[in-house]
Parts: structure tokens; C-alpha cells; sequence
């Protein structure tokens, strides 16, 4: 017995293979529904939202709204405490035509004002619209990025929160880009979620990009991946995702992985439950995980 346990060590230094277990990696209880708020085509209220993902055995969400959904924001923050789910971060989408430093907009402004009532204490992901960076040079775009994030930042540390930057697309969503905001707050905790679904246009810098941005990653939001799109697809449907997904969890990623219920004009409820079992048919049944 003793030579048997030796003899599988040796092999496995020798191949490089990590045995890891999917009940811990992709269980349901560590994976974050995303986009589950903004993309339904039920319209369903916080409370049959909440409802479904107690049915499909989720017990966190991140909270993507749109301001159609601001009037019941508090409600369903409280509702989910009350039911005991948690919500693992709160969307906020940044667009500096209308967003000032010290002025935000009011669908921004709502977020904080919210955040302070309900005591929640989350994950702010922060995204940009691209547009806005189009005419502007890498120095300016720069400058008013960090600007931004920095008083975003010392506003969310208040709360007890804490801001993550989202790849939304454009300028701002460029790794390298995001990676030069954070190097540029050294006083403010900041980290990255890295979205599959709006990667297509950096599928060929992925391994250098999600090794540079390890120290920072907070999320990976999952999905299924080919390089000439769809830009969304259920996981398991690519050629790419597998392969992603394995880099990140050979460099000992500890974050967390986020699970999409969005396909615009579907139901979350059947998409989370397509994408989990694609998720777990990616890998078998022995859950060896190989680099």
C-alpha cells in the first residue's frame, strides 16, 4: 500500500496533474449567479428572483440592475438578507459625461444612498462606458479613470465596501489598462473581474493577461467561448472555455467564479441551469484536473 501511495505521488509530480475536486471548485454554494437582475424575460420581482435561486440551490448573487429595477433595489437587498442569500456584489455603471467626481448621476447616486440604508457590505463592480475614452489619448484616459476610481473607492471604504473593476469593453476594459489604475492607487484596495463573455477581443493575450492579473482577481465570470463569437453561449457549447478555465485554476486562483444567467430574451433559471451542467460536464467524473 505503501509503495501504491508512493508510486501515485511520483506520477503525479512527474505529469504535472492536479487532482482537484468539483464539489469544491464549481459547487453551487461557492459559484455567483451574474446577471440574473437586468436580462429576464419573466421581469420577475426580487421576491420570485429570490425564489429561484433558493429553488436551483444558489444561496449568493451579484446585483445587476437597470433603472427600471431602482425602486425595488432596497427591498431586495433586504428581502435577501431576510431569506439568507447573500449578494456578493452590486453592479455600477460608470459613464463620465454624466458622472462627476463628487456629482454622480442619480442612477449612480442611488447605489451608495441604498448601500448605506440596507448596511450592505459587498463588492462594488465598476463599469465604463466605453464610448466615453474613444476620442481621448491613453495619457487623458488614464488620468480620469484613476481619478474616478480613486473617489469611488474612498466613498465605497466608508461603507464597508469595496470597488472591483469590470472588462466592460473599450479602453477601460483592456487588462492592461486596468492593471495601471490599480498599480496607480497603491492606499486603495481594488480588485479585477475578469467577464469570459467580454474577452473575444484579447482571446489571443488571455494566458498573458489572466497570469498578470492574478493578484487582483477577485471574480472570473464564466461562459461559454469561441473566437468568432457568439459573445454569449452556454458553457460547454465552446471550444475555448475549458481551456480558460483550466489556466486559471492551474495558477491557484482563490477567487471566485460567477455563473451567467443572461442571454437576452431568456429566462436566468433555465441559463444557470444549462450553464452548471456544462460547467460540470467540462471536466469528468474523477475531477483531475490537467495543466
Amino acid at each position: 500500500m505503501k509503495k501504491s501511495i508512493i508510486l501515485l505521488f511520483t506520477i503525479i509530480q512527474f505529469t504535472g496533474c492536479k487532482t482537484v475536486s468539483n464539489e469544491r471548485v464549481f459547487q453551487k454554494e461557492s459559484l455567483i449567479p451574474w446577471s440574473i437582475v437586468g436580462f429576464d424575460v419573466k421581469e420577475r420581482t426580487p421576491e420570485q428572483r429570490l425564489d429561484m435561486l433558493k429553488r436551483l440551490g444558489f444561496n449568493q448573487y451579484a446585483y445587476g440592475n437597470r433603472p427600471k429595477h431602482i425602486p425595488t433595489m432596497k427591498h431586495e437587498w433586504l428581502l435577501a438578507k431576510k431569506k439568507g442569500i447573500a449578494i456578493k456584489a452590486v453592479w455600477l455603471y460608470i459613464n463620465l459625461n454624466k458622472d462627476k467626481v463628487n456629482k454622480l448621476k442619480p442612477e449612480s447616486e442611488v447605489v451608495f444612498k441604498n448601500l448605506k440604508t440596507v448596511g450592505l457590505k459587498t463588492q462594488i463592480w465598476v463599469g465604463f462606458e466605453p464610448k466615453y475614452f474613444e476620442k481621448l489619448s491613453d495619457e487623458a484616459s488614464l488620468v480620469q479613470a484613476v481619478t474616478m476610481i480613486e473617489y469611488l473607492s474612498k466613498r465605497a471604504k466608508k461603507l464597508g465596501c469595496k470597488i472591483a473593476l469590470y472588462n466592460h469593453g473599450g479602453w477601460f476594459g483592456k487588462p492592461e489598462n486596468q492593471l495601471k489604475i490599480i498599480q496607480l492607487l497603491p492606499k486603495e484596495d481594488i480588485g479585477i473581474i475578469f467577464n469570459f463573455h467580454h474577452a473575444h477581443e484579447d482571446l489571443d493575450t488571455y494566458s498573458k493577461n489572466i497570469k498578470m492579473l492574478l493578484p487582483y482577481l477577485w471574480c472570473v465570470n464564466l461562459n461559454g467561448m469561441k473566437k468568432e463569437g457568439p459573445k454569449i453561449i452556454s458553457i460547454g457549447k465552446g471550444n475555448l472555455e475549458k481551456d480558460m478555465i483550466q489556466q486559471v485554476l492551474n495558477l491557484n486562483y482563490k477567487g471566485t467564479f460567477g455563473i451567467l444567467g443572461h442571454v437576452k430574451g431568456g429566462d436566468p433559471e433555465l441559463i444557470l441551469e444549462e450553464n452548471y451542467s456544462g460547467l460540470l460536464e467540462l471536466f469528468d467524473k474523477q475531477n483531475t484536473i490537467n495543466p
